[in-house]
């Protein structure tokens, strides 16, 4: 076997001077530093615990070696097999978050001026950021009362024929109605790429999501159901003329497979779905791969804990015609339960939900809705549109959000906090019918 060359990029092979690949390491008072972070406390006892434990990372620290890559090498790989293996797809791509997936599922469909993307009228910033910094026209459908969802009846209404790509929602981890929108967007040409950052590990229909729209993205921010470190995002697609170009994507084009003259690598343009597109850089980390692949091992019991959660509040708030209690899916629509979604009848409740919301924060009990009605951003009003009579062709959005609705915790919390947090509720809701 020939000597192997030296890489820069990855510090290998035969070389009498090395150019590493990792330009300072991380030495064993950084690390000590990160479990400081990561395992928080103070007193006597945690300071003698931490001693020791620097005591045993000086001696690890004598006999180790630092990793000669710190981002995107084998554990970001393993990571994306992992969730491949999970979903029952291929070629999943990691990125820095889910926002980033978003990017790149639009540029794939050629944004830009004079295109409409159909969103749902509640939703995160993110959703329609990239449409909107593209110069495409975001429409903004109403939402199902049920589960706050995009309403695929109302998609249908406002697509024309400007319409290049919708994005459904599964707002706190309950799949939205992808059937039918699969269904519209087939018979136009349309691309649909399904905002699951709450839903990793959600079935619509007896389908893992992921497995249904022509993209998805997935997010590991710190408040999701698992994280990666803090932050990163899964972009999967059923679209084969654009799978096996996804790494690049991630990469500003790199292709280590071809090499122009007297360089290491090409720089190639991605197939898009009119025209090829410009990628960004959207590196994700070794570390933040490690942290998916740990949290994923959990994730099925994460999400069975959040159903628990949610199953004692549905089992405390049954009987009160006042409270509808938050939908736990069937035998083929499994949610994650990212959030519970309490919602009232004012009517019977003798109050809106911003009496309710007060009510709750006075007793200790955080909620706050997910999110708010997109078109209210000031943002749009400064790019033109009308937010007024947006709203007038929302109108459950509005009767919804500022009257019927709220979100509660489910992760993280004992027996005690959960009783606590029915009782909570309960009361208030008795509060308010009797006026006080």
């Amino acid at each position: 076997m020939g000597k192997q060359l030296s890489d820069f990029r990855y510090n290998t092979g035969e070389t009498k001077v090395p150019w590493a690949a990792v330009g300072e390491n991380y030495n064993e008072e950084d690390l000590l530093e990160i479990v400081r972070f990561l395992m928080q406390g103070k007193g006597d006892e945690y300071e003698t615990v931490l001693e020791e434990l620097r005591r045993g990372i000086s001696k690890l620290a004598a006999i180790s070696q630092p990793p000669g890559k710190l981002s995107l090498g084998t554990k970001v790989e393993a990571a994306e097999a992992a969730v491949d293996k999970f979903l029952g797809t291929s070629g999943s791509l990691f990125v820095t978050n889910a926002t980033a997936g978003f990017e790149i599922a639009c540029k794939y469909a050629n944004l830009g001026p004079g295109d409409e993307v159909i969103v749902p009228a509640i939703t995160f910033i993110a959703t329609m950021a990239y449409p909107l910094s593209a110069g495409a026209k975001v429409i903004f459908a109403d939402i199902d009362p049920k589960t706050i969802n995009i309403d695929p009846a109302d998609v249908e209404r406002k697509i024309t024929p400007r319409t290049r790509m919708i994005i459904p929602v599964d707002i706190g981890g309950y799949p939205a109605d992808l059937d039918p929108i699969m269904e519209m967007a087939r018979k136009r040409d349309i691309i649909v790429l399904e905002d699951a950052a709450h839903a990793f590990g959600a079935v619509y229909k007896g389908r893992k999501v992921g497995t249904v729209a022509d993209f998805t993205a997935f997010s590991f921010h710190e408040v999701k159901n698992m994280t990666s470190f803090g932050e990163g995002g899964i972009l999967v697609t059923n679209l084969p003329d654009i799978r096996d170009h996804l790494k690049q994507a991630r990469f500003l084009g790199l292709d280590f497979s071809r090499k122009i003259k007297n360089w290491l690598y090409d720089i190639t343009a991605i197939p898009g779905k009119y025209r090829p597109f410009v990628p960004g850089n959207h590196s994700t980390t070794e570390i933040q791969g490690l942290g998916l692949i740990l949290q994923m091992s959990r994730i099925e019991k994460i999400n069975a804990t959040r159903k628990a959660a949610a199953s004692y509040l549905n089992s405390r708030f049954y009987g009160n015609p006042a409270i509808i209690p938050q939908d736990l899916g069937t035998k083929e629509i499994e949610p994650t339960f990212h959030l519970y979604l309490l919602k009232i009848d004012p009517h019977k409740a003798g109050g809106d939900v911003q009496l309710l919301k007060k009510k709750l924060d006075d007793k200790g009990i955080t909620n706050i809705p997910h999110f708010g009605p997109m078109y209210r951003f000031s943002i749009l009003e400064t790019l033109g549109y009308d937010r007024d009579k947006i709203a007038a062709t929302c109108p459950v959005c509005e009767e919804i959000f500022d009257r019927c609705y709220t979100h509660l915790p489910l992760y993280g919390l004992n027996a005690e906090q959960l009783k606590y947090m029915a009782d909570a509720v309960l009361e208030s809701v008795a509060e308010m019918q009797e006026g006080r």
